[in-house]
């Protein structure tokens, strides 16, 4: 085993840390107090090929391994976890998903747009009604004549009001459950899909995040993603990759947290000398930092068996689960380590704690995480 990254990887650590600095730490305040899409941020990811990192180069991708992104995402999540979200929904669930499972016209025709960032995309799965249980779904996709045809509305969907392509999971045949779920692919303008209400949320306040609505919502066979009803099969062998990602933001943003609080434990003084001193502090940055640690150490293994062809399942459920929860402890200590102004909008804490929260949600709740974990166990054993 080696614990040390690799000269290039070290190189693109310098470089999206270099970038996060100038241009995502001092606007990110902004973007989260007004609730804006940082799009020409995103615009210049895309020119650094952050926006198509795991895209192979032949469909104009940067070709990277699942490290790369790892590390990719964490150094955007200390700066802002809400544009480390976007780069996340966009790599992980969109592209990947078509990646995997589109036909090569597809891919020759989309992959170079969404790689370079010229367009963004979105993946529908969750509804109002149907989270953790996605095969409760109620969208449905019916053959008509020579076209499938959608109706339903999805919830909570990242990039849905401003994607370019949709990857939208939808019910075609209901009597086959998880062998009954299609996944479609549909450019934006199509007649029949909407965006609906832009949700105001918690965190990740600059990440657009919307209900879509399909009333007959026309997609003609060659915009099935893979085979007819093997949808949700798909889905579940990709979800996994996206776990990595939801980690190393996690990681991020629990470290972004952190740097905030050290350096100011230490100009900040009471009973005559820097607070950085008392044990109590000590002991609230030695648990965050060892944890993180972990965390981050548990991302880059699920990242590394995904590259290397091996089972990584359970590692990325593991790695999502601790990093997440860490995260969340990390960020609250953080704000304990400010005091009343912790509690402000003054300094960026709060941010990060309120952007923590949905780490533990997104791409499958804790609890979700745990069932996968120990029935994998339970079985193994």
């Amino acid at each position: 085993m080696n614990f040390e990254l690799s000269p290039e990887h070290v190189a693109l650590q310098d470089m999206v840390r270099s970038f996060v600095e100038k241009e995502v730490r001092p606007h990110a305040r902004g973007w989260d107090e007004t609730a804006t899409f940082p799009a020409e941020t995103v615009a210049k990811l895309g020119e650094l090929g952050l926006m198509g990192v795991i895209v192979p180069e032949e469909y104009g991708g940067s070709g990277m391994d699942t490290i790369s992104y790892a590390i990719a995402v964490e150094e955007i999540g200390k700066g802002d976890g809400s544009l480390g979200l976007t780069v996340a929904s966009h790599n992980s669930l969109c592209v990947a998903h078509i990646l995997a499972f589109g036909s090569e016209a597809m891919r020759r025709k989309y992959l170079p747009e969404l790689a370079s960032g010229r367009i963004l995309g979105a993946w529908a799965l969750t509804e109002p009604g149907s989270g953790s249980d996605s095969l409760s779904m109620r969208t449905r996709a019916e053959w008509r004549k020579d076209r499938w045809v959608i109706n339903g509305t999805k919830m909570f969907i990242t990039q849905g009001s401003i994607a370019g392509v949709y990857v939208i999971l939808a019910v075609t045949d209901k009597e086959k459950g998880r062998d009954g779920v299609t996944a479609f692919l549909v450019e934006a303008g199509t007649p029949g899909l909407s965006a609906g209400k832009n949700l105001h949320k918690l965190g990740m306040r600059s990440s657009d995040t919307a209900e879509l609505v399909f009333e007959d919502l026309e997609v003609k066979p060659g915009g099935v993603i893979g085979e007819v009803n093997a949808g949700f099969r798909d889905t579940m062998r990709h979800l996994a990759g996206g776990r990595i990602s939801i980690a190393a933001l996690a990681v991020g943003i629990g470290r972004g947290a952190m740097e905030e609080a050290i350096a100011y434990v230490k100009e900040r003084h009471q009973f005559g000398r820097p607070i950085s001193s008392f044990q109590a502090i000590q002991w609230m940055i030695a648990d965050a930092g060892t944890e993180l640690d972990a965390a981050s150490l548990l991302t880059l293994r699920a990242a590394y068996r995904k590259d290397a062809g091996l089972p990584y399942v359970q590692e990325a459920a593991i790695a999502k689960l601790f990093a997440s929860e860490a995260a969340m402890r990390s960020t609250i200590k953080a704000v304990q380590m400010f005091g009343g102004y912790g509690y402000t909008r003054e300094y960026p804490v709060e941010r990060y704690m309120r952007d923590a929260k949905l780490c533990e949600i997104g791409e499958g709740t804790s609890e979700v995480q745990r069932m996968i974990i120990a029935r994998r166990l339970i079985r193994g054993h």
